[in-house]
């Protein structure tokens, strides 16, 4: 997966209290459409067809650890694993984080291509970096 990229709206949302990072739910959720960094909240994207074992809204990122060392605060969540169940899931390029408890954006990642899970139990895991986490604030 490549770098992550942050909404614009996300530090100021952070410090309008809109975000708990260790509370609150967070999803995954896939799009074929392009995310503009201006996108604010969950009904900016355009988000794929639920169905085949994708659900609505996307599957949850549990967090591992949230926490601050020396001023920097990382967020590290568990790898997401999303499952074609029945046919096919997609397609979709770009995997989208955001606060499902606030509706608000976070960041997304984009894979460079579409993607489709065309089989039944072909699997994409959302590969987090446990070292360096979903995100750092410094």
């Amino acid at each position: 997966m490549v770098a992550f990229t942050k909404f614009n709206i996300f530090p100021q949302a952070l410090a309008h209290k809109q975000h708990n990072l260790q509370s609150d739910t967070l999803r995954i959720m896939l799009t074929n459409t392009k995310p503009l960094v201006t996108n604010a909240v969950k009904a900016d994207i355009t988000e794929i067809a639920a169905g085949n074992g994708y659900v609505a809204g996307g599957p949850q990122a549990t967090v591992s650890s949230s926490g601050q060392t020396d001023g920097t605060y990382k967020l590290v969540t568990a790898d997401t694993v999303i499952t074609s169940s029945g046919g096919a899931v997609g397609p979709f390029e770009w995997a989208v984080l955001y606060n499902a408890t606030s509706g608000g954006l976070i960041g997304f990642w984009d894979y460079g291509s579409p993607i489709t899970l065309g089989a039944s139990g072909e699997t994409l895991t959302i590969d987090f970096n446990e070292t360096t986490g979903v995100l750092t604030l410094a």
